[in-house]
């Protein structure tokens, strides 16, 4: 129980209560700018949180669950935020919003399956990164700012690298998973693991 208290594990929380309140910035108060401001220091935690665990040596199980869980909860939050905002191509937000489905389906049939857990490959963290970055691009590049045009071709090169690296990490997976559905795992005493795709 102690491990839930680690400073790596308290960042993934406050990235997950932020996440409404970027969506509510955004749509409620109506300030992209700000919006764009929250979403970047809410994606770096997803850095910050990995780096402090290891650094300081706190890595944990809860830690390896609670990370990529807030990751998939700030990305479809901010997803579906954006969409509804208009600052974001409804293309690009499907293809991304998909992706999440299509892992979070298969991280709850693993679990249910019994299957043993799967680390977060790097490509999904790339993913993941680049996505936190090209979003916030996105907002500035529709908020009438002096650098808005600026941001815009950002948030197109960090979107495309976003996809590439979120659906090569989505493939990478598929083999990963059949392994583990193979190597069943065994239950630990606070219960059963849930494979973390990131």
């Amino acid at each position: 129980m102690k491990e839930a208290f680690t400073l790596p594990n308290l960042i993934s929380l406050a990235r997950i209560a932020g996440s409404p309140v970027f969506a509510y910035v955004l749509l409620v108060g109506n300030d992209r700018h700000a919006a764009a401001w929250l979403l970047g220091v809410l994606g770096a935690t997803d850095w910050l949180d990995g780096w402090l665990a290891r650094r300081f040596h706190t890595v944990s199980d809860l830690g390896k669950v609670l990370d990529p869980v807030a990751d998939r909860v700030l990305i479809v939050i901010a997803a579906v935020a954006v969409l509804i905002d208009g600052s974001f191509p409804l293309w690009l937000g499907i293809v991304v919003l998909v992706r999440e489905a299509l892992v979070s389906i298969g991280v709850l049939v693993l679990a249910a399956l019994g299957a043993k857990r799967i680390d977060v490959l790097w490509v999904g963290k790339a993913g993941t990164l680049a996505l936190m970055f090209s979003v916030p691009m996105f907002l500035v590049a529709e908020a009438d700012l002096s650098w808005s045009e600026i941001a815009r071709p950002i948030a197109w090169i960090t979107a495309a690298a976003a996809v590439v690296f979120g659906w090569w990490a989505a493939a990478g997976y598929v083999p990963l998973a059949a392994q583990a559905l193979k190597a069943r795992r065994v239950p630990v005493k606070d219960g059963l693991e849930t494979p973390p795709l990131g």
